[in-house]
């Protein structure tokens, strides 16, 4: 019998797991998460493979320059033939940094805020290092963080809305069209998880842990600072009004951005370097609510095009590209706009105001620094990870009775969105 078994009110390591395995299993939470999670990334990965090899060469013709093989497709082989199509894109910039570093002043890297990668980096450790086991972290690190968020947005959901509107509301997050980049090499499920678990901890009263989620959102997107909108609306209603010490965790919400400047100033001399070089993607303030009526008027121009089948460039010229797919894209980003807005009311009806002023001052952000080449570019990524819309949504298809049929079409846009984007195509 070892020492550990020996002694006197220790449980054995292998009697711990198995009791933790246990409680996953029994959990309502889990099992539903992990329902959503397993079959939904499970499809976007074979969608992906198989839209990549499909393509053939066309993919790195697609990529014009954009892509880093090096750290890309650095396993070889059957390796690369499953992980290289989901790392496009911004999943290049992300490990880049966890790789490499940011790499002096005013590099476009500094846009991207630093939690993922450095947690990439860390788990990347584990296995060397090297950039074929940063490959690996960042998809192990995406994936856990999106299976949590998805069990505390369930816990949550069914606190808020009823254990009916949970299953709907996992399920249509995990389908939304977007939800490809929870398990790319992106920061949104690390920012999700960051996100719920503040509105979590704060709905069960432990402000600590809810400043501390906060804090690490904004270490991981810039929107993160927005947390402490809710977090103060949540802490004034739930302690009748009056403030006590508790509030004093909230000040931990802008603590991640706050560190993040400092290490730009210390490092570069530059503490805004990472608004700065938004000019990169010619992202600027344009002011409030500007981008949508930029985005109307690029849907409509683009659902004039495509209705006339002339191949000139009608809008945005800019944005480069096959005219038609443009047009598609300017029509498609403004559907999203409209679906966002929708929800922002029904969570603003459904649930306490703290939910909707999240989602009003999240969406507030990119309408008010649009692309100039396309007002709503990146929309659907953005609206992925406002929570708060997918628990309304989930509420009121369970009401409808129409989950399966919402998550149907959902599922099929999705499956559009993997194709292009594992073929080097933009989507969001």
């Amino acid at each position: 019998m070892t020492q550990e078994a020996t002694q006197p009110g220790r449980v054995p390591v292998r009697s711990r797991v198995a009791r933790a395995y246990v409680r996953l299993r029994d959990d309502e939470s889990f099992r539903a998460a992990w329902r959503a999670f397993a079959w939904t990334r499970i499809a976007i990965l074979v969608v992906a493979v198989y839209a990549a090899l499909a393509a053939g060469g066309a993919v790195q013709r697609n990529a014009g320059g954009y892509d880093l093989p090096a750290i890309t497709a650095p396993l070889g082989g059957f390796g690369d033939v499953l992980a290289t199509p989901l790392a496009r894109w911004d999943a290049v910039w992300y490990l880049s940094v966890a790789v490499d570093g940011y790499d002096g002043a005013d590099s476009p890297r500094h846009a991207f805020f630093p939690l993922y990668p450095v947690v990439t980096r860390g788990v990347a450790m584990l296995g060397g290092g090297g950039a074929a086991a940063v490959l690996i972290a960042s998809y192990l690190v995406a994936l856990a963080a999106f299976l949590a968020a998805l069990v505390l947005l369930h816990r949550l959901t069914a606190f808020e809305l009823g254990r009916a509107a949970a299953w709907p509301t996992v399920l249509l997050i995990s389908v939304f069209p977007a939800s490809l980049y929870f398990g790319a090499p992106y920061s949104e499920s690390l920012f999700l998880l960051c996100s719920v678990g503040a509105f979590y901890a704060a709905r069960r009263g432990s402000w600590a842990l809810a400043g501390a989620a906060a804090g690490l959102a904004s270490a991981t997107r810039s929107a993160g600072i927005l947390l402490l909108v809710p977090l103060a609306l949540l802490y004034w209603q739930q302690s009748h009004r009056r403030l006590g010490r508790d509030a004093l965790w909230l000040a931990l919400a802008p603590l991640g951005l706050v560190v993040y400047a400092a290490f730009l100033a210390v490092a570069y001399g530059d503490p805004l370097s990472f608004s700065r070089v938004q000019e990169f993607w010619s992202r600027d303030f344009a002011g409030p609510l500007v981008g949508a009526v930029e985005g109307a008027g690029a849907a409509f121009a683009g659902a004039r095009q495509l209705l006339s089948g002339s191949r000139d460039t009608v809008y945005f010229a800019a944005a480069g590209g096959d005219p038609f797919r443009v047009a598609g894209q300017n029509v498609m980003l403004f559907a999203c706009l409209c679906f966002a807005v929708a929800g922002a009311w029904g969570v603003l009806r459904r649930l306490p105001l703290a939910y909707g002023a999240y989602v009003i001052a999240a969406l507030m952000l990119p309408l008010s620094f649009p692309v100039a080449a396309q007002p709503l570019m990146s929309l659907p990524r953005f609206v992925a990870v406002l929570f708060p819309i997918f628990m309304w949504l989930g509420a009121v298809t369970a009401r409808r009775g129409s989950v399966d049929r919402v998550a149907v079409v959902f599922a099929v846009l999705l499956g559009l969105f993997v194709t292009q984007y594992a073929t080097w195509q933009w989507v969001a």
